[in-house]
């Protein structure tokens, strides 16, 4: 079956939680503060709240993006399928869809993810020490504009 970025339903839920958890847990550097149930309830809430795309492929779930307004709130991709071009094709898909721009925070740390976003075109508003964010780690504000 060919792969295909379809709109989240609500059977989508189990699987995002899932994956995120997977792909979270590789950020080695970050605390554990949720359940999976609460990461379950909480994607619930995502998926009814934000416009979320997935990457379906044999009827699995193998990477998400979550928008808001202005907002890119997530994007996970399976830690095993890294480098097939999910989460660039997830990423045009939240461009397209939010043609005005983008901004997304990241973890300062996370230098896989600045790496993609900034060969992405996004670019390094702010930075700080991570006190407002519920990690309490160090993080960064991007901002992707097509002006």
């Amino acid at each position: 079956m060919r792969p295909v970025i379809r709109r989240a339903v609500t059977k989508d839920v189990d699987p995002i939680a899932v994956l995120f958890r997977r792909s979270f847990g590789t950020l080695i550097f970050l605390p554990t503060l949720h359940t999976a149930e609460e990461d379950r309830v909480f994607f619930g809430t995502v998926i009814r709240d934000d416009e979320v795309w997935v990457w379906d492929e044999d009827a699995r779930v193998l990477g998400f993006v979550a928008l808001g307004d202005v907002m890119l709130d997530h994007l996970y991709v399976e830690p095993d399928e890294h480098g097939r071009g999910i989460g660039t094709a997830l990423l045009a898909r939240a461009k397209e869809r939010r043609p005005e721009g983008l901004q997304l925070w990241t973890f300062q740390q996370n230098d896989r993810a600045r790496s993609f976003y900034e060969y992405h075109g996004f670019h390094i508003v702010r930075m700080t020490d991570g006190s407002t964010n519920e990690e309490r780690t160090p993080d960064v504000l991007y901002e992707w504009l097509t002006r």
